[in-house]
């Protein structure tokens, strides 16, 4: 799920005419010293963080003046929490409370429909309230294609004893907070605390809302960089890799980077699982081995291998981790050579200098671990295909003792060179761009390229590869991908086939590491 900040949620209430203190985000301690001006009026200023609690590492301050809050934003821009920095604060009027509810919307899966729970009793726990005091909290389930009917968001209320004009001001609110989450189709948004305030308003004093991350690219207006539930704003790899997710149907690429600023003795590895359960397997085999994981990475549901190769050049692209673990599922359903095919390429391309470990287990894994083991013999580093049949402790262990063993070469590390080829041949594909040397290909015996192509896009004309279909089909998708034409160059040709694919910002990125 993607996280709206505390204000990005209150302008979506406000669309909606839900009341929310006068207030507006400051970035700088003067602009929040501007606002308090502006306001002219007692404010609080709240650090703008994905997290709860927030007054209990003093997130939240209160300020007289505008020179007061002015330094107490100062305090709070820039501050540390966990693994968030703080670079924006909500500067809002102080408001007198006269009461405190919750309401909220989450998607309950075990129902299979939006829920809506509210309470007469407002708080930081929900959980707690309902156990402490289950009397004073109600849920009710909305369909989906009715919506939430006035008439039930006032029964909810009156379950929990409210009555009268607040039960109709309060009913009217949660209405809209159905709206809200409908809309810009939010797995949960929460108004805690709603208040009463001294004057008789009912107003929204705090705001949570998560978008479903199938949902993020329908909502360009919410300025969603990537769709992940993170407790941190988003680093530049994380961007990097979601940037291939969102623009790429074909299968999952799942990546978040855990750690970064390591050194090379911390132990950390660039882990690459496939399957939620196999994953997590091996992440825990990896532990038991006392390696950290610098990331997590999932490629799974027949993912293209342009996009595990995508994958593997972003996790290698982790300053100082000191081997690369691949290990999911054990019986994947995806042809596995696919998969060995973008690594292999990966591998190669980056000059793989750190030892790597790899379980392919599913369909066709012989076929897998031949071309990975083959394609990548003569790197700097090692690197060891597994099965299904190899545990994921057992390829942990291979992956320490590797690691413990492996002498790197001392020389400067050699970086790929796109070919340079004398008679080229080019096509586009849906992301990327073929090229044969058709000077190479001449004087190949055996075309391995061609044989290798499943969706048969390919044929022999005057003994050289060449499109059998029209290059605008080629861009559109019916050049799958494989990479089958470039790696079996590799491993049975002449290497006069290179697939160019390229990732956005990943150069950049790497060089500023560097």
């Amino acid at each position: 799920m993607a996280r709206l900040h505390e204000y990005q949620g209150k302008e979506l209430l406000k669309q909606f005419k839900v009341k929310t203190p006068r207030g507006s985000i400051a970035c700088t301690a003067d602009e929040a010293f501007k606002v308090t001006a502006e306001l002219a009026t007692p404010v609080v200023v709240k650090a703008q963080v994905w997290t709860t609690k927030r007054a209990d590492f003093g997130g939240i301050q209160f300020a007289k003046t505008a020179e007061e809050a002015k330094t107490k934003a100062e305090k709070l821009l820039g501050l540390q929490v966990q693994d968030f920095t703080i670079d924006t604060v909500l500067v809002e009027e102080q408001i007198k409370i006269e009461r405190e509810f919750y309401a909220g919307i989450v998607i309950d899966d075990s129902s299979k429909c939006p829920v809506l729970i509210f309470s007469s009793m407002g708080g930081s726990g929900i959980e707690e309230i309902a156990e402490a005091h289950p009397d004073k909290v109600a849920k009710v389930n909305i369909d989906i294609v009715e919506g939430l009917r006035d008439y039930q968001a006032r029964n909810l209320i009156r379950a929990t004893g409210i009555s009268g004009k607040l039960q109709m001001q309060l009913a009217g609110v949660l209405v809209k907070l159905w709206q809200v989450a409908r809309k810009y189709e939010a797995r949960s948004a929460e108004i805690n605390p709603l208040v009463l305030t001294a004057n008789g308003e009912i107003m929204a004093a705090d705001c949570r809302v998560t978008v479903d991350d199938y949902a993020v690219f329908r909502h360009p207006d919410l300025g969603i960089e990537i769709a992940r539930e993170l407790n941190r704003p988003p680093s530049q790899l994380d961007k990097i890799a979601y940037d291939v997710e969102k623009n790429d149907y074909r299968g999952t690429f799942y990546f978040i980077q855990m750690e970064s600023g390591f050194k090379k003795n911390d132990g950390y590895v660039g882990f690459h699982g496939a399957g939620g359960g196999g994953s997590m397997m091996s992440m825990d085999a990896a532990h038991t081995q006392g390696f950290k994981l610098a990331n997590f990475t999932d490629t799974s549901g027949n993912p293209a291998a342009s996009k595990v190769y995508r994958a593997a050049r972003i996790i290698l692209a982790q300053k100082n981790i000191v081997a690369y673990f691949g290990s999911g599922s054990g019986v994947a359903s995806q042809e596995q050579f696919h998969s060995a095919r973008g690594l292999a390429k990966a591998f190669i391309e980056e000059n793989l200098s750190i030892p790597a470990v790899i379980r392919l287990g599913g369909n066709l894994e012989d076929k897998a671990i031949d071309i990975l083991e083959t394609c990548t013999k003569g790197l700097p580093a090692p690197v060891e295909g597994y099965k299904k049949d190899d545990t994921a402790h057992f390829c942990a262990e291979r992956l320490r003792h590797l690691v413990e063993t492996f002498q790197p070469d001392s020389g400067a590390r050699e970086k790929f060179e796109k070919p340079d080829f004398d008679k080229p041949y080019s096509f586009e594909t849906i992301t990327g761009k073929i090229t044969f040397d058709h000077g190479v290909c001449a004087e190949c015996d055996h075309h391995a390229c061609v044989e290798a192509c499943i969706p048969e896009i390919l044929k022999l004309e005057n003994n050289v590869p060449v499109l059998a279909i029209s290059t605008e089909e080629a861009k559109t998708g019916k050049c799958i991908e494989c990479l089958g034409c470039e790696m079996e160059c590799v491993y049975r040709g002449k290497r006069g086939a290179y697939i160019e694919l390229p990732i956005a910002g990943l150069d950049e990125y790497v060089g500023e590491e560097d």
